[in-house]
């Protein structure tokens, strides 16, 4: 138990782990867990509409994906033309003598490979994430978020995840909240004329 207890404090260190790409960028700000959660409900949402995808493994590979990060910090763009980090051994001695450190590596090396569908589908999972953060970037007037939209919609390889950026870039990032139509914005609660 003294090992898992080891593993679990150290998966701590994504919710203190930043994304570092937003420095390039000029605005936003999440951390790796922050990621991590998100990708794992996209990941569900692809994978609910194909009946073909084992829906429990790209929800798996989507929480797991980033977990090498806890040891080797997150590596945007710009840096991996510098720096190269061994996820490889990260990960080995991450999930070393761990009863389920074998089912962790082979999600994890089975995402990087990408060859299968639900690879595929974790792997638009993380690219959708990064759509919506930079949709929402440029809806608060971030002009840098369109061109790194434009490339990170080229990395989507599934028509279902295709479609949803579709749908994210024809969208206000405020839009499930911000109902224009109604008066409660005016009048508020007590004097809404949508009773």
């Amino acid at each position: 138990m003294k090992r898992i207890a080891q593993f679990l404090f150290e998966i701590g260190m994504l919710k203190k782990t930043p994304r570092t790409g937003y420095q390039f960028l000029g605005s936003g700000r999440e951390s790796v867990a922050d990621h991590s959660f998100r990708t794992a409900v996209i990941g569900y949402v692809l994978a609910s509409s194909r009946p073909d995808a084992e829906l429990k493994k790209v929800v798996l590979m989507c929480l797991f994906h980033d977990f090498p990060e806890a040891r080797t910090g997150d590596h945007n763009y710009v840096n991996k033309r510098y720096v190269s980090s061994d996820e490889d051994k990260a990960l080995h001695d991450q999930v070393e003598n761990l009863p389920f450190g074998p089912d962790i590596s082979d999600l994890i090396h089975e995402f990087n490979q990408a060859k299968t569908l639900e690879a595929r589908l974790a792997k638009d999972a993380d690219q959708l994430d990064l759509i919506l953060e930079l949709k929402e970037q440029l809806d608060r007037g971030n002009p840098n978020a369109r061109d790194w939209l434009s490339f990170a919609v080229a990395r989507l390889c599934t028509q279902g995840a295709k479609d949803m950026a579709t749908e994210v870039l024809n969208s206000h990032s405020t839009d499930w909240w911000f109902d224009k139509k109604t008066d409660w914005w005016v009048n508020g609660p007590e004097n809404r004329q949508d009773k």
